[in-house]
């Protein structure tokens, strides 16, 4: 390698190397000087942001206690027998109630802290609507659960046929139905498919009626039989006096003479009295030399000749 290009690396080394120092001394300028202007911010400003943000904890710290008040009271207020509302209804308005407090709570304490109000709801409105569109099953369950609010066809408690499920009704939202059946599974209906279908609420009403047929033979006595069902009706202590039991000759069977025998009763004493009186008709009868047929067929057999006997 010659001197002069020797030189060339060299200068072109060195130069790089200064370029390097440069560069890193005005990248140090430039982070003082973005620091500088950082401590100077704070320095001016964050006693006044420091206390906008405490103003705001101790707005949010002040609804949370608003909050348990007004839901305590309100809780108090729904729960009076007089105003007789439903469990949906009171965990509706208590519910409201407190997020509502909540909203004004949040609104107040972003106020505070110089946030503009007016494009943070444009944007609850805009995500409202786009919500809307994604969630439309939600939302047709919610406002099918406005309908059970409102009309009330049952409530916690009773014992219901909704949405295709029988049992106990456990626990009610706006959005879905908790059910609980008789072998003890829990089942969560969704609330437009309660809405749109057919409910049935049995223990709606204080008092029912105890349907039952009882058949006997043609051959044995039915003004006999008729007295021993009416005693047994009557002997039940659960079987209420007034409305008064309906014992009737109901229909001429293929093989039997049945009666009807529809008793009222206390809703929650129902099967016992259906299962009470089942029992006591199956042994009286039996005391009573009354018979309980079960469907009979006469078969005739026509015997036909042999063909090569009458040949014969």
């Amino acid at each position: 390698m010659d001197t002069s290009e020797y030189k060339r690396q060299v200068f072109s080394i060195t130069g790089n190397i200064t370029q390097d120092i440069l560069d890193g001394k005005v990248m140090l300028s430039l982070v003082s000087h973005w620091w500088t202007q950082a401590i100077d911010w704070l320095a001016d400003n964050a006693p006044q942001q420091l206390f906008q943000v405490l103003i705001f904890l101790l707005i949010l710290f002040i609804t949370r206690a608003i909050v348990k008040l007004v839901r305590k009271v309100v809780s108090k207020a729904v729960i009076n027998k007089n105003l007789k509302l439903s469990h949906l209804m009171q965990n509706f308005f208590i519910s409201m109630s407190g997020n509502i407090v909540w909203v004004i709570g949040i609104m107040v304490g972003l106020s505070q802290i110089g946030l503009n109000l007016a494009p943070i709801l444009t944007g609850f409105g805009i995500a409202g609507v786009i919500i809307g569109f994604a969630l439309q099953d939600t939302l047709s369950n919610f406002a099918a659960g406005m309908m059970l609010l409102i009309y009330r066809p049952f409530d916690v408690g009773d014992f219901v046929f909704a949405g295709g499920v029988d049992g106990k009704v456990s626990h009610m939202s706006l959005v879905n139905t908790t059910i609980r059946t008789f072998d003890n599974q829990i089942i969560i209906v969704p609330n437009s498919k309660i809405w749109g279908d057919v409910i049935k609420n049995v223990t709606h009403e204080r008092t029912r009626r105890v349907d039952m047929i009882f058949g006997i033979g043609y051959g044995d006595d039915l003004l006999k039989a008729e007295q021993v069902l009416t005693e047994i009706v009557h002997a039940h202590p659960a079987v209420l006096k007034s409305p008064e039991a309906n014992i009737k000759v109901h229909t001429l069977n293929t093989s039997s003479v049945d009666f009807i025998v529809r008793p009222w009763v206390k809703t929650d004493d129902y099967w016992d009295v259906y299962w009470d009186i089942t029992k006591e008709v199956k042994l009286r009868f039996d005391r009573e030399g009354i018979s309980i047929p079960f469907p009979q067929q006469d078969v005739h057999l026509h015997m036909v000749k042999d063909a090569a006997s009458d040949n014969s």
